[in-house]
């Protein structure tokens, strides 16, 4: 059998720093909890505050895409036949 010596100071080194960022985690999670729950104490929409920060994330050009696309296939659904819609389902 070969003499491998495990770096264990090392290791625990990277296990504790991982648990310490995973508290770290929890923490900022609760406090995102908090600020949302704030906010909806204040009346405004949740679900439009977390859309507005997926927005905010997005790349301006991406998002134009998106919406544009969106948009076309909105009026395009709008304006097809109500027979070609009901072949399709």
């Amino acid at each position: 059998m070969s003499d491998i010596t495990m770096p264990g100071g090392r290791i625990r080194s990277f296990v504790e720093r991982i648990e310490n960022l995973d508290t770290e985690l929890q923490e900022l999670n609760e406090q995102k909890k908090e600020v949302f729950s704030e906010a909806k104490a204040e009346g405004f929409d949740v679900k439009i505050l977390k859309e507005i920060i997926k927005l905010r994330k997005e790349d301006k050009e991406e998002r134009d895409e998106r919406e544009t696309l969106l948009d076309l296939y909105m009026r395009a659904m709008e304006t097809s036949q109500p027979e070609q819609a009901a072949k399709a389902a």
